[in-house]
């Protein structure tokens, strides 16, 4: 199997989790791209597990070495993707995936644009777009979930018109209407990146 970058993105309420845990559990040559924070740890939250926790000081530095493949600074504290990680795993035969929002999708496309062909990062690079039905559908989705107010679901709508106005940034799209359908078209796509399938 060819080592891959796989970038998910999808509008909150998609089923985007799910997918990339699924993922995970049925293909052991993919590993998870774990992000850095300069937030506290919450709850059971461990890091190197659920995310890499650094200090204020150490991710300006490191962000000022060029280390990161993408940033962004969410509710006050900074969040990022080291490139190392993604490296070595490719470099050991196993792919990456990162699930992470459209504007840091953009930032890792433009930087893996800029590296030659011959490298594993743009010679694997996959990206792919999860869509849900219909605005309508996932409104239905986020209400019947039952973890936010009318307010939030109202904010997280309108997040999903604007990240579903850049989905034509991807080179893959799959819309999640039926979980069992979305999930085999994405294993499809994954496996003819890879070259498991012709």
């Amino acid at each position: 199997m060819k080592p891959l970058l796989i970038v998910l993105s999808a509008p909150s309420g998609t089923g985007k989790t799910t997918l990339c845990d699924r993922l995970l559990q049925d293909y052991p040559e993919l590993s998870y791209s774990i992000s850095c924070t300069t937030r506290e740890s919450r709850g059971s939250e461990e890091d190197g597990e659920d995310y890499y926790f650094l200090k204020a000081t150490d991710f300006a530095k490191r962000l000022a070495a060029g280390e990161f493949l993408e940033h962004a600074r969410v509710h006050g504290f900074e969040y990022g993707s080291l490139k190392e990680p993604v490296y070595a795993a490719l470099a050991e035969g196993q792919s990456m995936l990162m699930d992470i929002d459209v504007a840091g999708a953009a930032q890792v496309r433009e930087y893996v644009a800029t590296l030659p062909p011959t490298d594993p990062l743009r010679a694997g690079f996959v990206d792919i777009f999860i869509r849900p039905p219909s605005l309508e559908a996932l409104r239905e989705r986020l209400e019947a979930r039952g973890e936010d107010d009318e307010a939030t679901i109202a904010r997280r709508l309108r997040n999903a018109d604007a990240e579903l106005a850049r989905a034509g940034e991807y080179r893959y799209h799959v819309v999640n209407d039926d979980l069992e359908i979305a999930y085999r078209e994405l294993c499809g796509i994954i496996e003819v990146c890879s070259g498991l399938r012709g």
